[in-house]
């Protein structure tokens, strides 16, 4: 795989975005272009491989559906993965969006003093 950095995939697209913020990729974005691309697997042949609606991968991949437990488990025995691969790239995505989404009152917040 490109761009394997420890146990995540980095996408090959910019980093930055026109705000100066980093690029915050979906996990649907790194299945499609560090997954299905390079190994040229098609979205319905990988949803066959899995066992799972061929819905479910192009949502996924489209970024309008989470990555689940069950589908992380499906992926990862399929791509040969650690279980939780998956659901790491969608905990970071989610993470990422929510501190974008709540900044000024993360900001607001003082850290308690240490006793």
């Amino acid at each position: 795989m490109c761009g394997m950095t420890g146990d995540r995939e980095m996408s090959k697209s910019s980093t930055t975005t026109r705000s100066g913020l980093l690029r915050n990729p979906h996990p649907g974005e790194i299945l499609l272009e560090e997954f299905l691309k390079p190994m040229e697997l098609s979205q319905n042949a990988l949803a066959r491989a899995v066992h799972v609606p061929p819905r479910r991968i192009n949502e996924i991949v489209l970024g309008k559906r989470d990555i689940t437990a069950d589908t992380d488990l499906r992926l990862a025995r399929y791509f040969g993965l650690s279980e939780g691969f998956f659901l790491g790239l969608q905990m970071d995505y989610d993470l990422m969006q929510r501190r974008r989404e709540i900044d000024r009152d993360l900001k607001a917040i003082r850290p308690r003093a240490a006793a």
